[in-house]
């Protein structure tokens, strides 16, 4: 029998937000259990801290750049972005390895609709999008998704027709349901399964949790992060703070069940399960929200991996980027990892090996709204030269940036995450440094830069 695989993640959930990390005041429980059951990835980090990005990287174990995913699918750009059916992706590959595929909840890797119709057969609106059976679906057979929508306690699915199915009820919550439904249904079948399940909270509007969740944190004093500036701690602020770690604790609530399902039909040992996350939430570190900069707000994401007999619980340093997932995932199953992915297997060190991957790994992010990729056509710029690129590695954090707009000037820098945990302090860094330190991480972004493509503008004027 090949083992099952449940790959569990959640949309905008931060590695802080986690009991077992004792970071945030989220109140976690199955997950802190299953942890202490887990091999904890202490050092994994979303590449492209943005939603399309990473889950275009852990689909194809490939780079967001490389797949033509700079930005997330939207409306208003003149290119339609899209996962082109074209890639081999980790679907199709567990679908030709013999394994029954399913993907439920939040997908956000088929362009929006409304790119090419004001009013499409399936009521999808600005991002969204209705993937059709065939190709588009990247190898899952079983099908309950949507493109991208943000109304939490009033969700919308497509299974295969254009015609919505609206539950009611807390998309999380209805999510499990059907995840669970599903596991109910591959009792008995021989073959082995694959189940991807991809819950949106506590991705904003933060306000659209379940009030039993909510009211468990309702009157909680914040304690706010050392790097949250005065001006960020305010009632409202405190709010949304409370909010995000209610819809943690429902997601927490939601994954208890999954596991309790294994637990009671005797699958923790034929069933790989990995709980992660696409990418952070800044929640006023730095004075910033959301996600999309290289803090370690929005790029420390948490994965644990648990096979009960087969992967021992403990803590893993391991550089994991989104592009290592695909191939950690398909060799832990047993397949054979195609030649097309650019990430690392870390399946080895998972095992109890050692692993031979580097000590660093890339970041990356591109003006992806339209105002900005129009102000820099208008004046004859790529936009793709802009952004920012930077090296992450356990102790480091490194970053050029060229801004989000044409006019905004380059700035390197350099943290010491270190002895500086909260990010506060950063180097700023000359061009002409002779920092050795500085100079090798010059060196490997270059690396990482010919090895996409990347046309980031290197020379642009400092400040």
């Amino acid at each position: 029998m090949k083992t099952n695989l449940i790959y569990i993640f959640a949309d905008q959930w931060r590695y802080h937000a986690t009991g077992w990390v004792q970071g945030d005041q989220v109140v976690t429980p199955n997950m802190d259990g299953f942890a202490k059951e887990s091999l904890c990835f202490d050092n994994a980090y979303s590449t492209f801290p943005l939603c399309t990005p990473h889950r275009g990287s852990l689909m194809t174990g490939k780079y967001p750049f490389s797949i033509g995913l700079w930005t997330n699918c939207k409306v208003g750009l003149e290119e339609k972005l899209m996962l082109k059916p074209q890639e081999t992706c980790i679907g199709n590959v567990l679908q030709d390895g013999g394994y029954e595929t399913a993907y439920i909840g939040k997908w956000h890797l088929d362009a929006s609709e409304q790119n090419f119709s004001a009013n499409p057969e399936s009521g999808a609106r600005d991002w969204d999008a209705y993937t059709p059976p065939g190709e588009r679906r990247q190898g899952f057979s079983y099908w309950l998704s949507y493109g991208a929508c943000d109304d939490h306690l009033n969700p919308h699915y497509w299974a295969d027709s254009p015609k919505q199915i609206c539950p009611g009820k807390w998309s999380a919550e209805y999510e499990t349901d059907k995840a669970l439904e599903y596991l109910e249904s591959r009792q008995g079948d021989e073959k082995p399964f694959a189940l991807f399940l991809s819950y949106n909270p506590p991705h904003l509007p933060y306000e659209l949790v379940p009030d039993k969740y909510y009211e468990r944190f309702r009157d909680m004093p914040v304690q706010w992060r050392p790097n949250v500036p005065d001006e960020k701690r305010t009632p409202e602020m405190e709010v949304i703070a409370r909010q995000y770690f209610a819809a943690v604790h429902g997601i927490d609530e939601q994954f208890g069940r999954i596991i309790a399902y294994l637990r009671d039909n005797g699958m923790e040992e034929d069933t790989l399960v990995v709980l992660s996350a696409d990418h952070g939430e800044m929640l006023g570190s730095h004075g910033l929200m959301s996600k999309n900069v290289w803090y370690e707000e929005a790029v420390h994401i948490p994965l644990l991996m648990r096979q009960k007999g087969r992967i021992k619980p403990g803590r893993n340093p391991v550089m994991f980027a989104s592009p290592d997932h695909m191939p950690t995932l398909l060799e832990l199953v047993g397949l054979a990892v195609p030649d097309t992915c650019q990430g690392i297997s870390h399946a080895p060190s998972a095992l109890g090996g050692e692993d031979n991957g580097p000590r660093h790994m890339f970041l990356c992010s591109y003006p992806g709204m339209p105002e900005s990729v129009s102000a820099f056509a208008k004046k004859g710029m790529t936009h793709k030269a802009h952004g920012w690129r930077g090296i992450k590695t356990p102790e480091f954090t490194y970053v050029i940036s060229n801004g989000y707009m044409p006019e905004e000037k380059q700035r390197e820098y350099l943290y010491d995450d270190g002895k500086d945990p909260w990010q506060l302090h950063p180097e700023i860094i000359p061009r002409d440094t002779e920092d050795e330190r500085v100079l090798e991480f010059r060196k490997l972004l270059r690396g990482y830069l010919d090895l996409l493509g990347d046309p980031f503008l290197w020379e642009k004027e400092r400040e």
